[in-house]
């Protein structure tokens, strides 16, 4: 799924969500690299540094879900009506069915639900008037099947699959093509930290899933929408 420069359109604006996390700073990278004009956004600044060929960076609080609209004004403003939205934000926390707390629940909602929901809110528009448009989220393997242990994540990140879901069919007669990336685990320093290595040793490295994620916004990822992309490895 290498792209090239003639299937990325140089310029469009492509606005990531989560650019500061390991997946976020490839996908931002990735899509730069391939001629976007890139708008890296996170909730610190210090997160997004080194980031090179990125035009610009933004901070977000996703929990707020008033921040969402003023963000996307504020690069329409600077930079331009974004043609691609990737969201990388996420959360994870364990806990079984029958430990889960009110306040563990609505962190896994807030940060995996409700920014995918308010970020598209806020760019629709600028796609809609354009006629075209390409968003994706990422959910999670546990999103579509079932897992103990984290229920709550779990849970968050399968509303997250049928919030895509129900975007593409509202959002797809606008040319707006909607999609979600579901790894089950990523390669990434954090989670080096205390997964076994055998275990770890079947994780996809972020610039892998990047690749997925630059063909679903490119004019050769056109015929996709609605689908929920699996990035399992092996």
């Amino acid at each position: 799924m290498n792209m090239t420069n003639e299937q990325l359109p140089e310029g469009r604006v492509a606005v990531v969500v989560g650019a500061g996390g390991e997946l976020g700073r490839a996908t931002a990278l990735l899509l730069a690299n391939q001629g976007m004009t890139v708008v890296a956004v996170d909730r610190k600044q210090l997160d997004m540094e080194g980031l090179p060929n990125v035009n610009s960076s933004e901070l977000f609080d996703a929990t707020d879900p008033m921040a969402a609209a003023p963000l996307i004004e504020r690069i329409v403003h600077n930079v331009g009506e974004p043609a691609v939205l990737v969201n990388t934000i996420g959360a994870f926390q364990t806990a079984d069915a029958l430990t889960t707390t009110p306040d563990q629940l609505r962190l896994m909602l807030d940060v995996n639900l409700g920014p995918a929901l308010w970020l598209s809110q806020a760019v629709a528009p600028y796609m809609k008037k354009n006629g075209s448009g390409a968003i994706v989220h990422i959910t999670s393997r546990p999103a579509l099947e079932p897992a103990a242990g984290m229920v709550a994540y779990s849970v968050s990140k399968a509303a997250l699959v049928h919030l895509t879901r129900v975007l593409d069919l509202e959002l797809r007669p606008f040319g707006i093509r909607v999609n979600a990336v579901a790894p089950q685990l990523i390669d990434t320093a954090k989670n080096r930290k205390f997964i076994p290595k055998d275990v770890l040793s079947h994780a996809v490295a972020p610039e892998a899933i990047a690749e997925v994620i630059a063909f679903l916004v490119s004019d050769a990822g056109a015929p996709v929408s609605g689908a929920i992309i699996p990035a399992y490895g092996v």
